[in-house]
């Protein structure tokens, strides 16, 4: 899924069924880049923001709960899709 229409069913609560890949492809569309990977534990950080992310991969698919906590670092820093900071 394309990471502005990942973005936006997200936003409206869509929080189950997220493939990991396409989390990942967003996550790295807002501006965080890979740090380590460790097992199924992804740990991005972000290119310009003190902001630090722990995702992790469970049959393909993205805990819900860290789906909230990378929409609540959106909101925190004002991070979209629009505003990259390269």
């Amino acid at each position: 899924m394309r990471p502005d229409r990942l973005l936006g069913r997200l936003r409206s609560g869509a929080l189950d069924n997220v493939r990991f890949g396409d989390l990942l492809r967003l996550v790295e569309a807002v501006g965080f880049r890979a740090m380590r990977r460790r097992g199924s534990h992804h740990v991005y950080r972000h290119e310009v923001w003190p902001a630090i992310l722990t995702l992790q991969d469970v049959r393909g698919y993205a805990k819900p709960y860290q789906i909230r906590q990378f929409l609540r670092t959106m909101a925190e820093y004002g991070l979209d899709l629009e505003t990259r900071h390269d």
